[in-house]
């Protein structure tokens, strides 16, 4: 067994409701470093390309890397593999919380869901004792309370991964909750949970987990590598919401639906605005030392005493800037309402936004508009998301993502989106890099899986003009496979914000014995990467799925 993992895989047939362990493969394991990759070499090895994402051919593969568990810093990701049925792009959702280090002290690096219950059901895994149980009693219900009754089923100790009543009502723009606070979001992976009437897992684990070496040095050289980060520092005083002013400042903050890309109102709905009037306290995840989570509560107004977690700078401008929403308690309050529904917050804003677009111009009939719906208007944006959980009368189009929406209303070029997926809040016009990224990315638009602001923008580890051309190739590529490298190894992407690629390798090394020398590691990303490439194009995503991609990077 290759030490850094726990050596086994749990497959769970949900049709059958036979459970099977596995051995972890040595192979795959050096090839694929764990997480995403390994998660990415089975998925694609298992199920076709062509399969309906909501039919029980499809499997949910629950993943976490090899330095989970280490104390590596930031090192407590799951990453979740599937075919989405947003887009019929394969789907790799990432979340913090603690559940990643829970699974691993349960004694399993992976989890294979497959088939489909006949009944709502959940998996409860306590170290070695393994069982399906009935889920009837959460089923449906927000994802708080279904956290609640798992754990009054189970332990009180457990960590969750679960769906909401957006994935029980198979909104494509529904994701699973992690602990609560975290979200696996894009790509529709709730529904498809959904769709095997699987409410999800509860773990315990107990037992240690054995690394080669012990890390020492390494990760005190990780940490204050990471604390001298002046990215680092701002992530820690504002959360990811410090970016509201960064990328408003470079033109590259979507406003109205994209039609505008800066706002003189955006310091109403950003980080320093959260921290004075809203932030209750920082959330760490496993092993971080950043704290760029936000726990929050409304102090004041109509919402006053709700409570949640975050928003997310994504969030805070797809709820808020998106929709000319500068309105903090509303923005707040939509972003708990996603989060207590499973909804993935940056499809449900932009969806929203092309909405209110539609409105605006008249595109949808009086008849089938159940409320005033304008931009700028907050208390509007929170009732849309509550009709969009429940699927309610037009909440069963926003449910379904914003192009759906557009092309059902006959004008589909109003959903900010590529390959049907929503952008998150960063303008390509004024950023090329991650124009490019949106368009070539796996998974469609997506910052996440090459983060190109952080050269463009942020100007780590060396500044780019936003506005070139030449050399973005390159750099989406690198930052595309350097990507799934992170992802594979368990840490947390922002760590790259502030980390060189060699610290990933020693760390690595060290919990593992494998060979991760930089060229090693940018070959897995790139192996891993068009991994995904390859089931997308078998999927049926061709060239054409780009041309209007090429279009958005323009700024035509």
């Amino acid at each position: 067994m290759v030490k850094g993992f726990s050596g086994r895989i749990l497959r769970v047939n949900l049709t059958t409701n036979r459970i099977t362990r596995e051995e972890i493969d040595e192979k795959i394991a050096g090839d694929y470093i764990g997480g995403q990759g390994y998660a990415d070499k089975i998925f694609c090895d298992e199920v076709s390309a062509t399969v309906d994402p909501l039919s029980p051919e499809n499997k949910a593969i629950i993943s976490v890397g090899p330095t989970v568990g280490s104390r590596a810093t930031t090192a407590g990701r799951v990453v979740l593999v599937t075919k989405g049925p947003l887009n019929n792009c394969i789907a790799g959702s990432n979340a913090g919380g603690f559940f990643a280090p829970e699974l691993k002290k349960a004694g399993y690096d992976m989890v294979i869901i497959e088939g489909k219950a006949k009944k709502p059901t959940y998996l409860w895994i306590n170290d070695d004792k393994v069982e399906l149980r009935d889920a009837e009693r959460s089923w449906g219900k927000l994802t708080g309370e279904v956290d609640k009754i798992l754990k009054e089923e189970t332990d009180s100790k457990a960590r969750t991964m679960i769906i909401g009543p957006a994935g029980v009502k198979l909104s494509l723009i529904s994701g699973v909750t992690v602990d609560v606070v975290r979200n696996s979001g894009r790509s529709g992976v709730g529904a498809v949970f959904g769709s095997k009437n699987f409410q999800g897992l509860a773990v315990r684990g107990t037992k240690e987990v054995e690394f080669v070496y012990s890390l020492g040095e390494i990760e005190k050289e990780a940490v204050e590598i990471i604390k001298a980060s002046s990215i680092q520092q701002a992530l820690m005083k504002e959360g990811t919401d410090c970016l509201t002013a960064i990328i408003n400042g470079v033109g590259g903050y979507p406003v109205r639906n994209n039609q505008e890309a800066y706002s003189a109102l955006a310091s109403n709905i950003d980080g320093t605005a959260i921290v004075e009037k809203a932030l209750t306290k920082k959330y760490f995840g496993a092993y971080c030392i950043v704290g760029c989570g936000r726990i929050t509560e409304i102090r004041e107004g109509k919402y006053r005493g709700h409570h949640g977690t975050g928003p997310e700078y994504e969030i805070a401008n797809t709820l808020g800037a998106m929709c000319e929403n500068f309105d903090l308690n509303a923005v707040l309050e939509a972003n708990y309402i996603c989060n207590n529904y499973g909804l993935d917050g940056i499809s449900a804003g932009v969806t929203i936004a092309c909405c209110m677009e539609l409105c605006e111009r008249g595109y949808i009939p009086a008849r089938d508009i159940p409320f005033p719906i304008r931009f700028g208007d907050g208390d509007a944006v929170v009732r849309l998301v509550k009709i969009m959980g429940e699927r309610e009368g037009l909440g069963n189009l926003l449910a379904q993502g914003s192009y759906r929406l557009a092309e059902h209303y006959g004008h589909p070029e109003l959903s900010m989106s590529v390959k049907k997926q929503e952008t998150p809040a960063y303008d390509p016009r004024a950023i090329k890099g991650i124009g490019l990224q949106y368009a070539t990315s796996n998974r469609g638009a997506c910052h996440v899986r090459g983060y190109t602001i952080s050269a463009e923008v942020l100007g780590f580890p060396t500044k780019v003009d936003p506005l070139a051309y030449e050399g973005k190739a390159e750099l989406v590529k690198t930052f595309q496979d350097l990507t799934a490298v992170v992802n594979s190894t368990g840490m947390c992407l922002f760590s790259a914000l502030a980390l060189p690629l060699s610290v990933y390798g020693s760390i690595l090394r060290a919990v593992t014995g494998l060979s991760c020398s930089d060229d090693e590691l940018m070959k897995a990303g790139e192996r891993i990467w068009s991994l995904e490439r390859l089931f997308d194009l078998k999927a049926g995503i061709t060239g054409e799925d780009f041309v209007r991609e090429g279009n958005l990077i323009k700024g035509e």
